[in-house]
């Protein structure tokens, strides 16, 4: 009872914390999904990301695909087009178009609880940190103490403003993977989609059990 009464405070602390921000200038999508929608907003200061999210969703390059991967406390990952219609326990996350996307490195955009970000092929693979075509994450992550901001902070050659830091240990967030994935929007409503789906039974890819596909829309 405790555990639920505090997924809903935090939740309410999230829409709280959106709502007494001012939402970002940026095109608006909605992904549809079967637990619910996921409000986002793209920013237009990472614009070569912003405008290829929304020439795939113009072109209803997501829909039908899945959230193939979840990790609780971490984030919800989607968009790869061989999840779309992929058999159970089918191994996703290497699909996608013949291109990738230079990295936007942003200080302003960080690894915050609801952020959107690009997922990609690691390092040593991809030293430039260049994005995958089509698949992204959501941001779940986790609380963080003063300790581990700045030994980020100290690791990454990053500096936090005071607001950063501040939401991360109140909001929480990702924040060892800043500096490394472009950051190119957020969450503005449903968070609480987000979070239900980084919470379902899931196998050992972290593949949820039950499919849970999206659709996804321009809306402003």
């Amino acid at each position: 009872m405790k555990k639920i009464f505090l997924a809903i405070m935090l939740t309410g602390l999230f829409c709280s914390f959106v709502n007494a921000q001012q939402v970002p200038a940026g095109t608006q999508v909605k992904i549809s999904t079967s637990m619910g929608d996921i409000k986002i907003v793209l920013y237009d200061q990472t614009p070569q990301h912003r405008d290829n999210f929304i020439k795939l969703v113009n072109e209803k390059y997501f829909d039908g695909t899945l959230f193939h991967r979840v990790i609780t406390n971490f984030m919800i990952q989607g968009g790869d087009p061989d999840s779309r219609n992929a058999a159970q326990g089918a191994m996703l996350g290497a699909g996608g178009p013949d291109y990738t996307i230079p990295m936007e490195y942003v200080p302003a955009y960080y690894h915050k609880k609801g952020a959107l970000a690009a997922a990609r092929e690691a390092d040593n693979v991809n030293p430039l940190k260049a994005s995958s075509g089509c698949q992204f994450y959501i941001v779940t992550g986790r609380l963080y103490t003063e300790k581990e901001v700045a030994a980020i902070e100290k690791r990454k050659g990053i500096t936090y403003t005071e607001e950063q830091k501040s939401t991360y240990l109140t909001m929480g967030g990702a924040a060892s993977l800043d500096k490394d994935y472009t950051v190119f929007g957020e969450v503005i409503e449903g968070m609480d989609v987000v979070e239900q789906i980084s919470k379902v039974a899931r196998d050992e890819s972290d593949r949820p059990v039950q499919d849970i596909q999206m659709t996804v829309t321009i809306i402003k």
